[in-house]
């Protein structure tokens, strides 16, 4: 589950048709996106995130990937 993607559009006061429209995108895409059921490709990742004045880091990677590179180059 995708939950601050969805944070990140309810902060914005934005339903998910809003988001969609803003982005080019479907409404179920977004509601998918936000289950955790569609991993969407890294061109909507970005029309997503700057809809929402966010950075991709923000929305999409969890911060156990940032954590592990950091270990990996140790």
């Amino acid at each position: 589950m995708n939950i601050k993607l969805k944070l990140a559009r309810v902060e914005k006061n934005l339903s998910q048709q809003e988001l969609a429209d803003r982005v080019s995108a479907s409404r179920q895409t977004i509601g998918l996106i936000e289950s955790g059921n569609y991993n969407p490709s890294l061109d909507l990742c970005r029309r997503i995130a700057r809809a929402l004045g966010k950075s991709l880091d923000q929305l999409f990677w969890e911060e156990n990937d940032a954590d592990q590179s950091t270990k990996l180059s140790d």
